[in-house]
Order: C-alpha cells, then sequence, then structure tokens
C-alpha cells in the first residue's frame, strides 16, 4: 500500500490506537511500523493470532506482560565486553523473568492457543543468568556484599576502619582541650574524608588537614591529623572495593554475552505478544470482529461502524461491493456520510490485511486487496498553481497507470470543480475505463447523468446516503440500489424560501430532470416501504425462532419422558419374562411328574395344557415386542426382497415377503396373504437371516427327539455348570434316555467335584460314576437317570 493512502483513510491514527496499547518499547515499535499484509495466507494468519489472544483475554483474569524492557543496546555493550551498571542487569533480569513467567503462563491454559503456543515455544528459560543477577545486584541497584568472598571481606574492614575513625573523632569531641575551637561539636564529610568544622580563629592552633570552609569564611571542615592515616586506609579500601565490583560487574557481563543471541530472541518474542495482545485489546475496545476472508473478491460489510467516530454519534452502513457489481455510485447531500463510507470500506480493508478486526456485525466479509487508491478530500494548492479539479485530476491521472484488476480505487465528487456536462462525462468515461479493467470502485457525486448512467450499465449500481427532509438532518444511512436526490427545493421551502421563487425554479430547469428527480422520490418512498417491511419480516423471522426454540425444548421433553416410558415398559417386559420362565420351571416339573406317574393319554394332556401356558406366555412377552417395532425403520421398494421377514405397522403382525410392486408389497401373514403399502412395512433384523421355528413351540419338541446323550461342560464354572445340568438333565428323561455321559475334564478337580456333589443331590439322578477308560475316566461321570 501507498504510504499517501494511509494517511488518506486515516489508517495511522488506527496504528496509534494500537500503540497506546502496549506495554513495552518494542511491542510498541511493531505496533507503529504495521502495515497492511497482501499474502492471503499471512493475512489469515495475522487475524488467527489476534483471534487467539482475544479468546485468552476474554477467558483469563490477565495475561503476565509486564516486567519487558527495552535491553538491546545493553546486550550489545555486553558482546563488546563493556561493564554493565547494576540498574542494567535489573533490567535484563526483569526481562529474563517476564520470559519465564510467560512461558509457564501458556503451560496450564483453558483454552487452546497453538499459534500463540508457537510463539512462546521460541522463549528460552535463562534461569541461571537469572541467579547470578539476583545474586549480584539488589533490587535497589546497589551490589549485594555476598556477590564475592573478597567484596564481603573488603565492606567488613571498611567498616572496622570507620568504626575506628568515628571512636577517635568522639574522644576529639569530648576533649576539653577542644572545646572552645569547635563551631559545632559534629562529624561531617567532604570528600570521603571525616572533618570537623573549626572557627576560623582556631585554625593554628587545631592540627589537621584543611579541606573545605564555609562560604562566610567562618568555620573551616579540618581533618584530624590524628585520624589522617585512618582516612587513608579507608580510601585505599574503598578503592579496592570499587575494582572489585568492576571485577564482579564484568564477570555478569561476560555470562551475559555468552546468550546474548537467547536474550535477544526472548525480547523479540515478548515484543511481538505484546503486539498481538494489543492488537485484542483493540479488538475488545472497538467492539470489533474477525473479518471472514473470501477469495470470491467481494466485500459484504454488515453494521459498519467507522472506528474513530465516537460509539454514540456513529451510524452503523452495510455495505456490498465486487459480487453482483464492482462499481458503487453514491450520491446525496453533503454531509450525509458518502465520504464516510468511502473511507470505512478503505480503513476496513487496511486493517483487515493488517490481521486487525473491524468494527461490524458478525458474518462481515473482506477479500484481499492489491492495492488501495483514493482521492478524497480538497487538493487545491496555491504554491503548485492547481485548481481543485486540476488537483483531482492529477491524482486520478496517477490512479489510473497504476490500478490493476485486484485493486480498490475510492475517488471523492469525482470530475468536480468544473463545467457540469464536461465533469460528468469525464466521470462517466473514468468509470467506465475503471470497470473495464475489473477493478472495485465507489465514487460519490452530485451529478444526475451518473445516476442515469449507473442505471444503464451492469455491473455500476447506484447508492445513496438517506437524508431526513422533516429535520433537514442527513440520518448517514446507505441505501445500496436507490439513487440519491440532492432534496434542494425541499430544503429551501424548509428552510423558508418563498413557494414563488420555488415555483420558479421548478419550471426553469429541465422538464426530463424534473421527472427523473420525481421518479427518484418514488422510488426512495418504495425502498422506505420496503425496509420498514423488511424490518417486520425479520421481527417475525426472530419471533419465528423463539416459537421453534420452545417448540425444541418441549420436543427434547417428550424425548426424555418417552425414554422414561419405554425404560418402564423394558422393565415390566423383564418382569413378564421371569414371570414366564417360572411358569416353564412349573410346567417341566409337572411334566416330569407327569412322565413319571401318570398314563400316556394323561401325559399328553399335560403337555397341551403346558404348550398353551407357554404360548400364552410368549404372547405377552410378544405384546412389548410388536411395541418396539412400531420404531423400526421404514423400507423403500429396492430394499424389499421376495422371502424377506416384514413386520406390517398397520396389522401390528410380521410376515414374510413374497412379491414386490412399485407401492405395495404383498405379504404371507399367517394362513392369510395381504397386499399393504410398502410404507406401513418394517425391516427386522432376522429379515436377512433362513426362516427357523419359534422357539415357544417347537424347539423343546426337537430337544426331546433328539437330546444327546453326553454333555461337555469343561472350563465352566460350577454355577454355570449347574445351570446348564439342569437343563440337559430335563431334556434327557423327557427324550426317555436311562443313562448319561457328563464331561467335566480333570483338571484341579474341582469342577468334578462341584458336578459329583449337584448330582448326588438331585432328585432325577438314581446313581452316579466314574466312566470307562474309554470314555473319558475321572475326566468324566456316568449318571443313571431315576
Amino acid at each position: 500500500m501507498e504510504a499517501p493512502v494511509l494517511s488518506t483513510l486515516e489508517y495511522n491514527k488506527i496504528r496509534d490506537m494500537l500503540a497506546e496499547l502496549t506495554g513495552s518499547i518494542m511491542g510498541r515499535e511493531l505496533a507503529e511500523s504495521l502495515v497492511p499484509e497482501n499474502d492471503a495466507g499471512k493475512v489469515k494468519e495475522r487475524l488467527a493470532e489476534t483471534a487467539e489472544a482475544r479468546e485468552l483475554l476474554n477467558n483469563v483474569p490477565s495475561v503476565p506482560l509486564g516486567g519487558i524492557r527495552d535491553v538491546r543496546a545493553t546486550i550489545k555493550r555486553a558482546e563488546i565486553g563493556a561493564i554493565l551498571e547494576p540498574h542494567e542487569l535489573l533490567a535484563i533480569g526483569s526481562t529474563l523473568y517476564a520470559a519465564r513467567r510467560m512461558k509457564s503462563f501458556f503451560i496450564d491454559l483453558p483454552i487452546e492457543t497453538p499459534l500463540l503456543n508457537s510463539i512462546v515455544g521460541q522463549i528460552t528459560v535463562l534461569r541461571n543468568i537469572e541467579t547470578i543477577i539476583e545474586s549480584t545486584v539488589t533490587e535497589q541497584g546497589s551490589i549485594r556484599d555476598n556477590a564475592s568472598s573478597e567484596l564481603s571481606k573488603l565492606r567488613r574492614e571498611i567498616k572496622q576502619a570507620q568504626g575506628r575513625v568515628k571512636e577517635r573523632l568522639d574522644s576529639i569531641l569530648r576533649s576539653g582541650e577542644y572545646q572552645k575551637y569547635f563551631q559545632d561539636a559534629l562529624v561531617t564529610m567532604r570528600g570521603d574524608r571525616y572533618v570537623i568544622p573549626i572557627k576560623q580563629e582556631f585554625r593554628n592552633n587545631f592540627p589537621g588537614i584543611v579541606h573545605d570552609q564555609s562560604a562566610s569564611g567562618a568555620t573551616l571542615f579540618i581533618e584530624p591529623i590524628a585520624i589522617v592515616n585512618l582516612n587513608n586506609d579507608i580510601k585505599q579500601l574503598m578503592a579496592a572495593e570499587k575494582t572489585e565490583i568492576e571485577r564482579i560487574l564484568t564477570v555478569v557481563a561476560g555470562h551475559i554475552a555468552k546468550v546474548s543471541e537467547a536474550i535477544e530472541e526472548n525480547l523479540a518474542v515478548l515484543a511481538r505478544l505484546d503486539f498481538v495482545f494489543a492488537k485484542a485489546k483493540l479488538s475488545i475496545d472497538m467492539k470489533a470482529i474477525e473479518p471472514v476472508i473470501n477469495h470470491q473478491g467481494y466485500v459484504n460489510l454488515i453494521q459498519a461502524r467507522h472506528p474513530l467516530i465516537p460509539a454514540e454519534h456513529v451510524v452503523p452502513i452495510d455495505v456490498q461491493l465486487g459480487r453482483h457489481f464492482t462499481t458503487l455510485l453514491i450520491t446525496g447531500p453533503n454531509t450525509g456520510g458518502k465520504t464516510v463510507t468511502l473511507k470505512t470500506v478503505g480503513l476496513f480493508a487496511l486493517m483487515t490485511q493488517a490481521g486487525l478486526f473491524v468494527p461490524a456485525a458478525p458474518d462481515s466479509e473482506m477479500p484481499i486487496i492489491g492495492n488501495i487508491f483514493a482521492d478524497i478530500g480538497d487538493e487545491q494548492s496555491i504554491e503548485q498553481s492547481l485548481s481543485t479539479f486540476s488537483g483531482h485530476m492529477t491524482n486520478l491521472v496517477g490512479i489510473l497507470k497504476k490500478i490493476s484488476a485486484n485493486d480498490l480505487v475510492l475517488i471523492d465528487e469525482i470530475g468536480a470543480g468544473t463545467d457540469p456536462s464536461e465533469g460528468a462525462a469525464l466521470a462517466m468515461a473514468i468509470l467506465e475505463y475503471i470497470h473495464t479493467i475489473g477493478a472495485k470502485t465507489i465514487a460519490t457525486t452530485h451529478y444526475s447523468e451518473l445516476k442515469t448512467f449507473a442505471y444503464t450499465r451492469h455491473g455500476i449500481e447506484n447508492a445513496s446516503v438517506e437524508f431526513d427532509i422533516q429535520t433537514l438532518r442527513p440520518t448517514y444511512r446507505l441505501l445500496i440500489g436507490i439513487p440519491g436526490s440532492s432534496n434542494a427545493f425541499a430544503i429551501s421551502r424548509r428552510l423558508g424560501l418563498e413557494d414563488g421563487i420555488i415555483a420558479r425554479a421548478k419550471e426553469l430547469i429541465n422538464k426530463e430532470h424534473a421527472d427523473f428527480e420525481t421518479v427518484l422520490h418514488a422510488l426512495e418512498e418504495q425502498k422506505k416501504s420496503f425496509t420498514s417491511r423488511l424490518d417486520e419480516v425479520k421481527r417475525l423471522e426472530q419471533e419465528l425462532n423463539k416459537a421453534k426454540e420452545k417448540i425444541s425444548v418441549k420436543e427434547q421433553i417428550i424425548s426424555e419422558k418417552k425414554n422414561a416410558v419405554l425404560a418402564k415398559a423394558q422393565e415390566e417386559a423383564a418382569a413378564v419374562i421371569r414371570q414366564a420362565r417360572r411358569s416353564a420351571e412349573e410346567i417341566i416339573a409337572e411334566l416330569k411328574e407327569q412322565f413319571s406317574e401318570r398314563s400316556g393319554r394323561e401325559r399328553q394332556n399335560a403337555i397341551e395344557n403346558a404348550r398353551r401356558k407357554l404360548k400364552s406366555s410368549s404372547a405377552e412377552v410378544n405384546r412389548f415386542d410388536v411395541e418396539e417395532q412400531g420404531n423400526l425403520p421404514e423400507l423403500s421398494a429396492e430394499m424389499l426382497k421376495p422371502g424377506m421377514n416384514v413386520y406390517v405397522a398397520t396389522l401390528k403382525q410380521k410376515g414374510e415377503v413374497l412379491a414386490v410392486g412399485t407401492a405395495d408389497v404383498t405379504v404371507q401373514l399367517g394362513i392369510l396373504k395381504f397386499t399393504v403399502p410398502i410404507s406401513a412395512c418394517r425391516v427386522l433384523s432376522e429379515s436377512c437371516k433362513p426362516k427357523e421355528p419359534t422357539s415357544t413351540k417347537r424347539v423343546n419338541m426337537t430337544k426331546v427327539e433328539a437330546a444327546a446323550r453326553q454333555i461337555d461342560i469343561r472350563g465352566m464354572t460350577i454355577e454355570e455348570a449347574e445351570t446348564v445340568l439342569d437343563k440337559y438333565i430335563d431334556d434327557a428323561i423327557l427324550s426317555g434316555l436311562n443313562e448319561v455321559l457328563i464331561i467335566h475334564g480333570k483338571g484341579t478337580g474341582a469342577l468334578r467335584k462341584g458336578v459329583r456333589t449337584y448330582l448326588e443331590n438331585h432328585p432325577h439322578i438314581k446313581s452316579i460314576q466314574i466312566a470307562e477308560l474309554n470314555e473319558g475316566g475321572t475326566g468324566a461321570t456316568v449318571a443313571r437317570l431315576a
């Protein structure tokens, strides 16, 4: 993007707002140097960074961005071997601590931030350097006594020497011999030397070295000769202390120089994080959203608000460009918001490609624009002898030489400042040229000829800024599809111009122009009517959505109730099944009794009675099964094949498919054939399985006719074996067997012992014995039936 465009569209002010939200000098530099990017991938990455930072700020109380210091110059000095001052070491230590704290902060976050994590991952924690600095310098910026053993010893000796000096001075001050010489009985310092204020007239009576005198000359500051050597000792010790401190600082600077690259990289990472979070803070302050990047090259802004207009005054606008038309021609009265619309679209494009969120409604879309060209404002220049028209035309000539299909051109008052007819003709020619190239264009004008021009050209659309004639104030709303009217007559009448003058003015204007303005007025009224209806439709749509939500909640409640009812039904079905099993056990016991005590006819009657009871129990169970069939999936004609088992929902019966038609199917239900609609049929899970006799009527009889003489229960537990043997012995008795072989295996002997105990206590077992060797020996047991 060209620099003049950034200034014209006031992008620099957005950068200044961003810079104010940074917390470090390096972060501020990044904000102040931020320029839009033309690469779609980089733009998306910038926006994604801002989105992650925004999400993080919304979910955590605070982000640890404090303590970042600009130590770039200090690092460079350390690299060339310079001695670093204590306050410089503190700045480095603060920055290293900020880096370490930031890395720890990102370890346990409640949300995923992959891009920010990749940035933070570049931080190198230098805890050893932090420790060295902390053990060398205090928080107040002085060198610690224990920075080295030598420094500790020197400072201890200095304190001892100072103590001896003070003792000697105290003895002098208390001496009666010198009391009359003292101006004040106190000790002070002059040039790191301990001195006593002596009256001028007693200069020769007090032996010592004069270091200073008062402004009046009445007082001399004399170092007593008795402590000169002691002061010299302190001076030497302090010089040695200074040398040791310089040595310590040199060593620490050497440690820092070794990791200077890592520190500089940490600085860069912290600066970038500071900058990214500043973008997120700006989006929160602006109540902005992340624009959707589209690759079709169109603009679709919903409720867009210019970020530099106060929130209480800004009027949101909807702008579309590039999908159904590439040129938008805005007309309307002055101060109506035409120029603001131009700047809003241009500024939003710059902000989007800089990775900033835009103050608009969700789902607003922006394309990636190659270059933005703007001719906005009065370009009149006295120094260059340029009129308003010449200034604008100079700009347009430069723009027309540079534009391409992927650019955005913003022109304010195109063709203004010259003869209206010639200006309108030039404007139409320029717009046609730009439209032919394919660049997206938004232009403003007052020329009526351009309104007609837009109506007759494909890809060029009229728009206007709304004006309230009653209040004589613009509403600043943008109306796409309707050209604006100057409203000069209406405004003049409202302001008190005589009707006669207005009537004469109407007579003087061109009839075609008057008719055109009449049509425009009718269109504007129609637009307002449609807008009102659209608002009503939106209101009804909102009410419909609320009703849908209520219905959804009710459906959820009904579904939960249904599930509860089904659960209860399943419990009841399970209870019925348990009862059926108990009934079956009673029937088996009765049959055993009949076989052992009654005649053949009585046994047959008992069997028939048992079958009726089982059928009754099976019907009770099937009652629940039928209820479940209604929930089976529906079938289509392609899914049905002869021989398939289906459930006919209308007849609540299971049957076999005999023939399939277009919409009907022939089904065998028992001994009857029915033709039913395909929609009434449901697929059964056993449809693809071969037909088998129902278990309630024939399975037991088959077992009675073909019960095996032996059973293998190896691998079962004792409880499982008892259950299986109980049923097997019943089947064997019904089959008329006298002896059975039970194979339980040898193993540990636990199963054999449990089986033999069970058989010994069984009422229908006469005796048991170990099987023959050829039948398994101790791994099997022969049981004789009673």
